[in-house]
């Protein structure tokens, strides 16, 4: 879990909203989250290519 909670903040900009609302830090959060889903699916996926 601490890996992930440093992932999402250092990685993919979890800490970088500044704004005042509600809604725009949901959604923020929850593209932030969608992107480590996604850079996980690919991390998992065996058939990936390892980078150069």
């Amino acid at each position: 879990i601490e890996h992930d909670y440093r992932e999402l903040k250092h990685a993919l900009g979890l800490d970088h909203f500044e704004g005042r609302s509600y809604t725009g830090w949901h959604r923020h959060v929850t593209l932030t989250v969608l992107a480590q889903a996604f850079c996980t699916l690919l991390h998992l996926d065996p058939k990936a290519d390892a980078p150069a």
